[in-house]
């Protein structure tokens, strides 16, 4: 089992938790898979998804470009979660969802 595509993701940092959809390479089209991952497992694996943005607040520019995006998800890896859910579900394949009618 391998995780090929994440449809869609949130980090709920209200809950601490990463909010994730995805599909593995044995689901088909109309299926897919949705969890919550605590804060604390993520960073267990050495990950942290939030990246540090290089933006002057003092430049006009970058802080009308930094108003633009409000939201946190904008500026995560999708690859970095693609291979922490690989790397999560190998270890703990029995935590892995049920596939369900996208």
């Amino acid at each position: 089992m391998e995780i090929i595509e994440i449809i869609s993701f949130h980090l709920n940092n209200l809950e601490e938790v990463l909010e994730v959809s995805f599909r593995t390479n044995s689901d088909s089209e109309d299926l897919s898979r949705e969890t919550k991952i605590p804060y604390t497992d993520i960073s267990d694996f050495g990950y942290d998804f939030h990246s540090e943005l290089d933006i002057d607040l003092d430049d006009e520019d970058d802080e009308e470009f930094f108003d633009d995006f409000e939201d946190d998800d904008l500026f995560v890896d999708e690859n970095e979660i693609l291979s922490f859910l690989n790397e999560y579900y190998t270890l703990f394949i029995d935590k892995l969802p049920k596939a369900e009618p996208f």
